[in-house]
């Protein structure tokens, strides 16, 4: 039976989440995973994955996402990055894995969207760039191992589904540790009303960040009256955070950049300043104003968006839905085993967390 959400726990969330309080709520967005648990022949334990979102779901015709970038910490990696700032989208998938996995990924994305689009890759001269991100699991993982293969991605990508998803130790979230807790994959969304019409916004994190000194839920100094023992080694900071926004609002490359911005709001909800060893890196992309690819299209085209006049009410949705599917990662997940140090990252205890923001 899974672990209560933030929301059933009754903690005491601002903002209208939409039917699955996750990413896919925004129309047309999948999501899948493939969770790799074991043990290595060198004896160490195998704990780590792949998580897929397929923006446009398995249309059968590429089109750009639009899309925009922001780092507030850049220990880390995301590709396809660059062209995101300078044309502004990216086709295909978007895949979070380890750390030590990318390339990996990255090829099997590739061969997913030429897969998909087999015709129009034949037919014209066109290249794939998928957006591959990750967060490092080396404490519990053996991430040196390089146990992701292309077939684990491939099966995450065709595992991609909609409605309710599966959080915590999940796909890349598989591995990772959030505020001296076992940490990982989570989701949450927003509804907006701007103009009489309601949009959907929908988070997903590889929460894998944070001290637990710094650890606050709804305004509350949890990690400084939590009297667990940390286990040695994790006191310090050592991983990151992905972050990926998902809208069906109309909005322009340069308004989705400051969109994926706010990120950086949500997550410093939860109490982190953006560590120095953290990779702490957004993405924010628009169901939007399908049409086909750039190279097949015609001369002149046109975009729907949102005047900026209306944007407040998208930048709080995006702070409040962060903040929640980190909390959601956290709550779901489970106690887990390290190795490098060797001892235990245990979950954090929902009913105490409840006592201390909102009381027995």
């Amino acid at each position: 039976m899974a672990k209560p959400r933030a929301r059933e726990l009754g903690l005491p969330l601002p903002g209208t989440p939409g039917p699955y309080n996750a990413i896919t709520d925004v129309p047309g967005v999948l999501v899948g995973y493939r969770t790799l648990d074991g043990v290595a022949d060198n004896g160490r334990r195998i704990q780590t994955g792949v998580t897929a979102i397929l923006p446009r779901g398995r249309d059968a015709e590429a089109q750009p996402v639009w899309a925009g970038f922001h780092a507030l910490n850049g220990n880390g990696e995301m590709t396809g990055t660059h062209w995101i700032e300078h044309g502004g989208y990216f086709v295909g998938p978007l895949c979070i894995t380890n750390s030590h996995s990318v390339g990996i990924v990255h090829h099997a994305a590739t061969r997913w969207t030429i897969r998909q689009y087999a015709d129009a890759w034949q037919r014209e001269h066109l290249w794939a760039m998928p957006v591959v991100a990750e967060t490092y699991d080396g404490v519990i993982n053996d991430i040196n191992g390089q146990h992701v293969s292309e077939a684990d991605a491939l099966a995450a990508l065709d595992a991609a589904k909609g409605g309710a998803i599966a959080e915590g130790n999940v796909g890349g979230g598989n591995g990772m540790i959030c505020y001296g807790y076992k940490g990982g994959t989570g989701s949450a969304s927003r509804l907006i009303e701007i103009d009489g019409q309601t949009y959907t916004l929908g988070a997903l994190v590889q929460a894998n960040h944070g001290q637990r000194a710094w650890l606050k839920v709804c305004g509350v100094p949890v990690g400084e009256r939590l009297e667990d023992e940390l286990p040695a080694g994790l006191d310090r900071e050592r991983g990151s955070i992905i972050v990926i926004l998902a809208t069906d609002a109309p909005l322009l490359p340069h308004q989705l950049k400051r969109l994926a911005q706010r990120a950086g709001l949500g997550i410093a909800l939860a109490g982190t300043p953006g560590g120095n060893n953290s990779g702490d890196i957004f993405l924010a992309f628009s169901v939007a104003n399908p049409r086909p690819l750039p190279q097949v299209s015609q001369t002149r085209l046109n975009l729907e968006y949102l005047n900026d006049e209306c944007f407040d009410a998208l930048y709080l949705a995006a702070v409040q839905a962060t903040d929640e599917a980190v909390l959601n990662a956290m709550l779901a997940a489970e106690d887990s085993p390290m190795q490098k140090p060797e001892g235990i990252c245990r979950a954090i205890d929902g009913q105490r967390l409840r006592e201390l923001v909102v009381g027995a």
